[in-house]
């Protein structure tokens, strides 16, 4: 599984990356399918509220991707909030998957 970091307008410190790529690795703790996690934080100083948006893109087997995306002035709330975010998907990703192959109407004349 690959992990690329982008950041626009701007420079964060390698303490940062570094708790930034753990957070996007730690997702595979929830699918293990993941192929690619993108992430981008931009730190464009032209906001008005001075927030930060950060925002994760997860490619997962058979094309399917995960993207969500939140603002906050630190750029580590923001990360934490997409990240619970990108976690949620994936959780109903997984549920709707389980369901599907555990629905008992199918292949099932009884079940009328």
């Amino acid at each position: 599984m690959q992990v690329k970091i982008s950041v626009r307008h701007g420079h964060l410190s390698e303490e940062h990356l570094k708790e930034i790529r753990d957070k996007a690795e730690h997702l595979l703790q929830y699918f293990d399918r993941l192929n690619f996690i993108e992430v981008t934080v931009d730190l464009h100083q032209t906001r008005t509220d001075g927030s930060r948006k950060v925002e994760i893109v997860a490619t997962a087997e058979h094309k399917h991707e995960f993207v969500a995306h939140a603002e906050s002035e630190d750029v580590m709330i923001a990360m934490g909030t997409t990240s619970d975010k990108i976690k949620q998907q994936i959780k109903h990703y997984k549920e709707k998957i389980q369901d599907h192959r555990r629905d008992p109407s199918h292949n099932d004349p009884g079940s009328k």
